[in-house]
């Protein structure tokens, strides 16, 4: 009898002469990362899905990309009545899955454009120049003019939020750039053409809808239920995947996110968070030497956050050397052998394995039927157990899409629906410098006909730190009241918290005058999470 257990997952059973032997992944070698690659249609994202129920049903949080739609499925229960339901029982008796039953999954959904889950948002101070300009692709001139233009906005006490602040902050920065060229290096205008057009591009593919607040935590990815399950966040991605960059940059974000967030945990006994990134291959394509740096360091850092990364690809070559040298535990399917880059990727694939005199690799890569993988994990003491041949177990979740109203049964029932359903639009760098813009216009009026003594006697045209976190305030509690008020009428429970949102935005406006006021870069966004936290 083979199954899971709180050491280990079950993967599948070998394929011996003897009968074979249970395939396993050591949970405490899970945040070791791993690969799960193959041709299209030859089983992968079944083997996935078993993965990912596995680890949350051992109390480990997963977070991946469904693609295809297939994934969403999770959510669900398998059911007797499906067209999988006599392959999948035949599977699980041929490789000895004695407790085999069909359970479904405690997933939430979540999606960039808002429409299939809840919406995913960042900043655009959190998400960086780097990243950015990898979404942008920009040359390395424009992306030096992009990193000028967010350090002067850290020297000014700019909050960059939206896309609107980028542009507002691009905007100012060609009518300064004289002054910003002398004090940060060169700023061309047509440099900042070149970005304020990338941006409209990123705007008309829906990127806005991206950057906002409220941002996610990464805490609420890393949710485990009161049954001890850990929670399946099923990003929704195949609209998404028709902006691959964007897609790719995302899941980057995350990834640096989780690397910053997270405290040293060294090896647990399991991950803190299994993440699975599929379509692979979008990440590393056209990346320029300094991301892919960035990317390595990452996935080769972030094991000792407790967080285990598993690529899922076609190709195995399609992962540069680096970052393939830090996977562990390899799920190889089958690979076909048309063209010569295809020999070079089975050569290669079998070249990572840890020899089985027994199994000709190179040969059984090719010969592989759906539902076979070639198998190969680290054990106890860290070495890589010997590739077997192995017949992968089926999934006891539904293997196929959800129906619209069954998705969004599962949305309802969310813990985040009234954290992230709706957008929250407080002052920032569009406002500030639009109010900027308008003093000094004013100002210039005033002492054209009043003179320059008259104007310094009337009081401040700017709002003080505390008007304008009072202000904010306000703002953020009639929006999240509104909020409410509508899903009282509408007929659905709210667990909003105005104060909570009120907090939070005067914290922010504070965090950002504190920085302007003291001259210390960097200040306004420590200063948002410090008093964020203590004015809850």
């Amino acid at each position: 009898m083979a199954s899971d257990s709180n050491e280990a997952i079950f993967i599948g059973q070998s394929e011996e002469p003897d009968g074979g032997h249970p395939q396993f992944l050591n949970l405490k070698r899970a945040n070791r990362h791993g690969l799960i690659a193959g041709a299209t249609g030859t089983g992968k994202t079944i083997t996935l899905q078993g993965l990912a129920e596995s680890f949350s049903q051992q109390g480990v949080p997963v977070f991946l990309a469904d693609v295809k739609g297939d994934l969403a499925g999770m959510a669900m229960a398998g059911s007797p009545d499906g067209k999988l339901h006599e392959p999948f029982t035949k599977r699980a008796a041929e490789i000895g899955y004695d407790d085999f039953s069909y359970a479904d999954n405690p997933v939430v959904f979540w999606d960039l454009f808002g429409e299939q889950g809840h919406p995913v948002r960042t900043t655009i101070s959190e998400m960086g120049p780097l990243l950015l300009g990898r979404l942008l692709q920009l040359n390395d001139t424009q992306a030096g003019v992009l990193e000028i233009a967010f350090r002067a906005a850290d020297d000014e006490g700019l909050l960059l939020l939206n896309l609107a602040d980028l542009q507002s902050l691009l905007q100012w920065t060609a009518e300064n750039r004289a002054d910003l060229s002398k004090k940060y290096g060169q700023v061309s205008s047509a440099s900042v053409g070149a970005i304020q057009r990338a941006l409209l591009q990123l705007d008309a593919q829906g990127g806005a809808r991206f950057f906002g607040e409220p941002a996610m935590e990464i805490a609420d990815l890393m949710r485990v239920e009161e049954d001890g399950r850990g929670q399946v966040n099923i990003l929704a991605a195949d609209k998404l995947m028709q902006s691959p960059r964007l897609y790719s940059t995302f899941l980057l974000w995350l990834l640096s996110e989780l690397f910053e967030a997270l405290p040293e945990v060294g090896d647990p006994d399991k991950p803190k968070l299994v993440f699975f990134f599929d379509e692979a291959h979008l990440l590393f394509d056209d990346a320029p030497k300094v991301l892919l740096d960035k990317v390595e360091q990452v996935v080769r850092l972030i094991r000792s956050k407790g967080v285990g990364v598993y690529f899922v690809t076609q190709n195995p070559v399609d992962i540069p050397e680096e970052v393939a040298g830090q996977l562990g535990n390899r799920v190889q399917h089958a690979l076909r052998a048309f063209t010569p880059r295809d020999k070079k990727a089975i050569r290669a694939a079998a070249e990572t394995f840890r020899e089985n005199p027994d199994l000709d690799v190179e040969t059984a890569i090719t010969q592989l039927k759906v539902g076979e993988a070639l198998v190969s994990t680290l054990m106890e003491d860290g070495a890589p157990s010997v590739v077997q041949r192995t017949l992968v177990k089926p999934p006891r979740s539904r293997a196929g899409p959800l129906t619209a109203k069954e998705r969004a049964i599962i949305r309802s029932i969310s813990p985040f629906g009234d954290k992230y359903d709706h957008e929250v639009d407080r002052e920032s760098a569009s406002e500030v410098l639009a109010a900027k813009a308008a003093d000094a216009a004013k100002t210039a009026e005033a002492v054209e006909q009043k003179g320059v003594e008259e104007v310094r006697k009337e009081p401040r045209r700017t709002s003080s730190i505390w008007e304008k976190a009072g202000k904010a305030a306000v703002d953020a509690a009639a929006a999240s009241a509104g909020g409410m008020i509508g899903r009282k009428l509408s007929g659905r429970t709210s667990r909003a918290a105005p104060t909570k949102s009120a907090a939070g935005a005067a914290a922010g406006t504070i965090g950002t005058e504190l920085g302007k006021a003291i001259g210390f870069p960097g200040l306004g966004r420590f200063a948002r999470g410090l008093l964020g936290g203590l004015m809850r």
